[in-house]
């Protein structure tokens, strides 16, 4: 395991790296960042941020989304794949808001976590980039990968377990916009199959790296 010397220069690396770090979802309002992580799921943010103009514009209020006809929202994010699942969730979910919130998102992972289509991951992306709260730590494929190849834990795979190691030594304030740098770097060096450590800022800190 690393120490906390050394995380924090892992951190402070990667924000140096990427300072423009953020979600790469586009979205105007937090509902639409929440239907947004829904449709990125087995998609690239790539495609979700394709057709999300589309279905925003036909459904432009939470009201209309949670009247909406479910299968006509499955029309507009075919493309995302698992659309049926996803269309039913964004309806239903904004059901829940409207009935349950008054319309907002909910403030806690427990409040998140009960709507319709919404895992740990997702919750923590809105806590952090919605609500800007300190600790919310985001593991997705990037996270898992990069977090182990560097040792920040110790050979694990399941996310809530890795997301629980990371808040323990990742500075609370930093957590959020790390995790939006480890995408990036995972993106653009930290790749699954071929990694490009002779071009990775963190290759002197990295336990994988042989040299």
């Amino acid at each position: 395991m690393r120490t906390q010397e050394q995380v924090n220069e892992i951190v402070r690396l990667l924000l140096a790296e990427y300072p423009e770090a953020r979600c790469s979802l586009d979205y105007e309002k937090p509902y639409e960042l929440l239907f947004s992580v829904r449709l990125a799921a087995q998609c690239t943010d790539e495609r979700v941020n394709m057709i999300t103009p589309a279905l925003f514009a036909r459904f432009p209020t939470l009201e209309s989304f949670a009247e909406a006809d479910v299968a006509e929202v499955e029309q507009y994010v075919h493309s995302c794949g698992f659309f049926r699942a996803k269309a039913r969730d964004i309806v239903a979910c904004a059901q829940v808001l409207l009935q349950k919130y008054g319309g907002e998102l909910p403030r806690t992972m427990e409040e998140l976590t009960g709507l319709p289509g919404v895992g740990r991951k997702t919750a923590n992306l809105i806590l952090g980039d919605v609500f800007h709260v300190p600790g919310s730590t985001v593991v997705d494929t990037h996270c898992i990968r990069i977090s182990n190849r560097l040792g920040l834990v110790d050979n694990l795979k399941e996310p809530e377990k890795i997301e629980r190691e990371l808040r323990k030594i990742l500075p609370p304030e930093d957590s959020s916009d790390f995790c939006h740098c480890i995408v990036l770097h995972g993106r653009a060096v930290c790749d699954a199959r071929k990694p490009r450590c002779e071009d990775c800022c963190l290759r002197h800190l990295c336990q994988s790296y042989s040299g």
